[in-house]
């Protein structure tokens, strides 16, 4: 008799619950993704998709994808936020695609999460579906959901993001803390800047404060910014809360000329609070396990984030590839050894807020490749 494939349920369709469908659907286990929002929202952000997450997503089958919809950097510039001296110039482009194994891509946001969505069966993702409980049984997990509905499956990953309900269910572990800081983002049309021209990719280093620009379309028709600032008071922690342009633009006067034209041609903004959340002392409970932030929350100082949580799906799928129902608490076991120190160093090191401000040997960071690292035993 052949045993039926596991049923794994994922919670969270962002990028690392899609990811992971995608990677476990590719080992043939059987997915169901449970997301609360209604439909996916194309928020206006760009994304920067470094070598590491891009060997995964080749393994989806989606590099080319991604190439024809992204820009490819030369470099990741760092300057000094007045004179725009280059304090380090992170080269990609050809040289770091043939030394990392794949290219180094600036995206928009939603074009990644529409390309991670074209990995799962769309039979497979649950829209409108806010947990609310889960039980462990002796058949394996019930999920409930706000509206009453129950569900049950094999195992559980809780891809829920850093305000992870699966993590406050499964542990008692503080709420989320606000840094002090904020972040202005927004992307437009290009065209806005009446023939300027910008650097491919920049981050412009301040005292205090830090802005980041770069283009997110092959044909640079389109453009991003992220800042980083101290605002302490501000609390608000959402992507669709608008911001003031000419306070943006306050808070960066001074900055390099360049700056200044993005800033001022820049139509409107959002402005988020940024959160942190301490790490865990394990991210799995029985058939249950955390991934991406909702375990190792990253703050978005290394464009990293979404990469641990992609690295992450790859890992996971590697540890249950084969394994029967016995066995799903020794995989997360396994998948949690495996990627605990590499994640913590990148939290670390994100928090620190110092990558590439100077000369910086990056290749621990973009030649992993999750798809063939040891796993633990």
């Amino acid at each position: 008799m052949i045993s039926r494939p596991l049923n794994v349920a994922i919670i969270g369709a962002g990028m690392g619950g899609l990811a992971t469908a995608a990677a476990l659907h590719k080992v043939g286990i059987d997915v169901t993704v449970y997301e609360q929002a209604r439909q996916f929202a194309r928020v206006g952000a760009g994304i920067q998709v470094g070598c590491n997450a891009m060997k995964v997503l080749r393994g989806f089958g989606l590099e080319q994808r991604m190439r024809s919809q992204s820009f490819y950097p030369r470099s990741w510039n760092n300057r000094d936020w007045r004179t725009g001296e280059v304090k380090f110039d992170m080269i990609f482009g050809e040289s770091a695609e043939a030394k990392f194994g794949a290219p180094y891509l600036l995206a928009h946001r939603g074009d990644l999460h529409a390309a991670l969505a074209s990995a799962v069966p769309e039979h497979c993702v649950r829209l409108n579906h806010k947990l609310v409980g889960l039980d462990e049984t002796a058949d394996g997990v019930r999920l409930t959901f706000v509206d009453g509905t129950i569900a049950t499956a094999d195992a559980v990953v809780g891809a829920d993001g850093v305000h992870s309900v699966v993590r406050d269910i499964l542990f008692d572990t503080p709420p989320v803390s606000y840094t002090g800081r904020i972040a202005y983002r927004t992307t437009y049309p290009a065209a806005l800047l009446n023939g300027e021209k910008i650097d491919d990719c920049t981050k412009w280093w301040g005292e205090d404060r830090h802005i980041v620009i770069y283009y997110v379309k092959p044909d640079r028709s389109e453009i991003y910014l992220v800042t980083s600032q101290p605002e302490p008071e501000f609390r608000v922690e959402s992507w669709s809360t608008k911001g003031d342009v000419s306070e943006l633009r306050k808070a960066f006067a001074g900055f390099d000329r360049q700056v200044e034209q993005v800033l001022a041609s820049c139509p409107d903004v959002h402005k988020w609070a940024i959160v942190d959340r301490d790490s865990l002392d394990r991210w799995a409970d029985g058939k249950v396990t955390l991934l991406g932030d909702a375990c190792h929350p990253m703050t978005p100082y290394m464009a990293q984030g979404a990469a641990m949580a992609i690295e992450d799906a790859a890992v996971l799928s590697r540890c249950l590839d084969g394994v029967d129902r016995s066995g799903i608490a020794d995989a997360f076991r396994r998948f949690e050894a495996t990627r605990r120190e590499r994640t913590s160093r990148v939290q670390a090191t994100s928090r620190a807020n110092t990558w590439l401000r100077q000369k910086t040997n990056a290749d621990w960071v973009y030649a992993y490749d999750a798809w063939t690292v040891p796993p633990a035993a």
